[in-house]
């Protein structure tokens, strides 16, 4: 229509990273930019090296990740985006393009349900909505997983991991989170999804929290990995 034109006119769509317009076909991110992010392919190695992180969980299944985040990087410019610059949409839209690369390689069958690791109310309030549940809402579009959003609760409200030791985030993140309506997880295969893993340390914490689960299986997903050696 020519008002959508009018407005491309004077409000062009800009790329996120490069701040060049975007074709009509484009969404959030250039082909050039989108096409150069740095894909972890750790699912494809032997040797998975994020399992390491989660070293003695046997509930664990498999661990999923889809970009490497680098300092200063054009991931952590996307992260940085989704988190605090409201765009939701971004973080949908990045989930879903995930999803359909990874879902050829059979990483998300036998998937009952996406479980968003969940913000504490007072940090949801104030951002205005939880980044890793709309990667998770993604995520839906492609595999069909309902999300859970009733079970897991964040019932304490941490400081920033940013600046602690690896020690110092896993003792901040012990017993923060509980459960409600358990029973609707028995025997089920879950998808933990988030937006970024630097030590494991919260997602830790959500995996031990739910092992006291009977039957369930839980791998992770997360969009993004502080490079794992």
């Amino acid at each position: 229509m020519w008002i959508d034109d009018l407005l491309q006119l004077f409000y062009p769509r800009l790329c996120i990273l490069c701040e060049k317009q975007l074709t009509e076909d484009e969404q959030y991110v250039c082909l050039h930019c989108f096409c150069d992010l740095p894909r972890t392919n750790y699912h494809k190695r032997l040797h998975n090296p994020t399992v390491k992180l989660f070293a003695g969980t046997l509930l664990l299944n498999k661990v999923i990740t889809f970009l490497l985040f680098e300092k200063d990087g054009k991931v952590q410019r996307l992260i940085h985006a989704i988190k605090y610059m409201n765009n939701k949409q971004l973080a949908k839209y990045l989930g879903r393009i995930a999803a359909i690369e990874m879902q050829t390689d059979g990483l998300f069958k036998g998937i009952d349900l996406l479980i968003p690791v969940p913000l504490h109310p007072k940090k949801q309030r104030k951002r205005g909505y939880n980044q890793a549940e709309w990667i998770a809402k993604g995520i839906e579009t492609i595999c069909q997983c309902p999300i859970e959003n009733d079970v897991l609760f964040r019932e304490i409200d941490t400081d920033s991991q940013t600046r602690k030791t690896i020690y110092e985030r896993h003792r901040n993140v012990e017993e923060i989170f509980s459960l409600k309506n358990a029973d609707s997880l028995k025997d089920k295969h879950v998808l933990l999804i988030d937006d970024v893993i630097t030590t494991g340390a919260t997602l830790n914490a959500c995996i031990k929290t739910l092992s006291s689960i009977p039957d369930i299986r839980i791998s992770i997903f997360s969009l993004s990995v502080v490079h794992v050696l």
